[in-house]
């Protein structure tokens, strides 16, 4: 295995992240800007070291499950790392969550308390009413009711916290796969994989620095950003600047003119609202050293047209899973392949594989495997999913990319998103990428439907800002002009926006079942 991280067996992320940049004098370095909140390192672990005294004072106990359920605010990263300060696990969730959907995560994860926003608060109590487990919801930014009020309970705390000793190994925060195509699944991830993947990838791969300052489009619950805008700046020093609002082009180019990030955590939704904005080319992004995309592939077109709309400004597509927790393969800034995921970030171990796991020749399509000290131990309560995934020191990740002899990886598509067409393989990315080059086309995601001959073809839904008459045909007829005639899509349906799961992602699922 490549050389990874030395991670101490007594290691807690808290101290790794936070209280160390307090011991190097960093103190006083600004740490957190949100809206006209600044807050240093120092007024940080004391926030950190607050929430844990109150977690405790409410009966949370090491090794215990918290979720943490707030927008992006300094609370937000107080309550993070007062639950790892506790030794507890931090179940991040997504405060948009409808009721019966946090029902099913209170189930999964067995959460006894649940940090949540005031404005939250309603959908938490109609799910914590069918919850075994829950026993106290601790109430962010507002009236709590019947329950525990920050505010309240917060006043006069000690703005000094001991850390419960915690291992490397130990949980520290649970991550959820995708959920594209059902259920996500829970990956509990480690201390250790937090630290490993932040210095390979973060620090020596990309180069954050104390001078950065990091925005980023995705919020703190999902694991590319609780890297890429938390714990890579804290790493390194740097300032993250967070804003609750919902993310769109307008919001991103006002944060980006208020704050002057050095770099910009994207993902492709965004990148496409950006470069297609009206005032795209009046936008003043020098500030960035770069940008970062991922979440979903990046598609060739949509790097270019964010090249030729923020010129000077690379944008590294990448891939990373939760099962290994963040970014393991990346392009880097000045060697961009433009349509590829990059290479292997050093520290990790990628191969490509047949179905039997033997290497594949390069150009060839085959199963993405990848191990380092980043991956996750398994599944919570899915056995099955985890022995066949997790194999040895290995995990395979269900993706499906080529490698070039230049150790470039191209994604081709999930396994089980392939389309068998007419006895040929289909990978919807390249009918997506290839749609994308069309000026009429925003977005758009294509799956496999079964026709009435009990056959499958490709459906594409197609977001585009005019929907005029006859358009669909004319898609189905470029794709057809460029790509093999088999892998046009038999029905283009024109929609006002496409499915999002818990993460942003395209729900592919929902789209099959329509």
């Amino acid at each position: 295995m490549s050389a990874a991280f030395e991670v101490p067996e007594a290691f807690n992320v808290a101290d790794h992240f936070l209280d160390a940049r307090v011991r190097e004098g960093r103190g006083d370095k600004l740490a957190l800007a949100c809206g006209e909140r600044r807050l240093s390192y120092r007024d940080v672990q004391v926030l950190a070291n607050r929430f844990a005294h109150v977690l405790s004072g409410i009966g949370v106990e090491s090794e215990q499950r918290v979720i943490v359920a707030l927008p992006d605010s300094p609370e937000y990263v107080g309550a993070l790392f007062g639950t790892f300060k506790l030794g507890a696990v931090a179940v991040m969730l997504n405060p948009q969550h409808k009721a019966e959907d946090l029902a099913w995560f209170l189930e999964l994860s067995r959460a006894r308390c649940a940090v949540v926003h005031a404005a939250a608060l309603p959908g938490f109590e109609a799910a914590a009413r069918t919850s075994r487990w829950l026993k106290k919801l601790l109430v962010v930014g507002g009236e709590a009711g019947p329950h525990a009020s920050w505010e309240s309970l917060s006043r006069g705390v000690p703005e000094h916290f001991d850390n419960v000793p915690t291992h490397r190994d130990d949980p520290a925060l649970w991550l959820f796969s995708g959920g594209t195509t059902g259920r996500p699944k829970a990956v509990p991830q480690t201390h250790r994989s937090y630290a490993n993947t932040t210095e390979l990838y973060a620090l020596r791969c990309l180069g954050y620095r104390e001078s950065d300052v990091t925005l980023s489009v995705p919020k703190l619950f999902f694991g590319y950003a609780t890297g890429a805008n938390l714990f890579f700046p804290f790493a390194a020093g740097a300032t993250s600047v967070l804003f609750p609002e919902h993310p769109t082009a307008e919001v991103v180019f006002d944060r980006i003119r208020a704050h002057r990030p050095t770099i910009l955590v994207n993902v492709p939704t965004v990148v496409n609202q950006m470069v297609s904005h009206p005032e795209a080319a009046r936008q003043d992004l020098s500030s960035l050293r770069f940008a970062t995309s991922a979440g979903e592939a990046l598609p060739a077109e949509l790097y270019h047209r964010w090249r030729a709309a923020f010129p000077g400004v690379d944008l590294l597509d990448g891939l990373g899973t939760a099962e290994m927790w963040h970014i393991f393969i990346t392009n880097r800034p000045g060697e961009v392949k433009p349509g590829t995921l990059g290479r292997a970030v050093p520290g990790f171990d990628v191969r490509v594989c047949d179905d039997d796991g033997r290497d594949v020749a390069d150009g060839e399509p085959g199963a993405l495997w990848v191990r380092g000290h980043s991956r996750a131990p398994g599944y919570w309560q899915n056995l099955e999913r985890t022995a066949h995934g997790f194999r040895g020191e290995w995990y395979v990740t269900g993706d499906l990319v080529t490698r070039d002899a230049e150790g470039y990886f191209t994604y081709c598509g999930r396994a089980d998103e392939m389309l068998k067409v007419s006895g040929r393989w289909v990978a919807p990315q390249e009918v997506e990428s290839c749609l994308l080059q069309h000026p009429e086309v925003r977005e758009c995601a294509v799956v496999g439907v079964t026709d009435a001959a009990g056959l499958v073809k490709p459906r594409a839904y197609v977001v585009s800002p005019t929907r005029r008459v006859g358009l669909d045909e004319e898609l189905k007829a470029f794709v057809r002009e460029r790509l093999d005639a088999y892998k046009y899509p038999r029905e283009v349906v024109l929609v006002d926006d496409l499915p999002r799961t818990h993460l942003g992602k395209v729900d592919r699922g929902k789209l099959r079942r329509a």
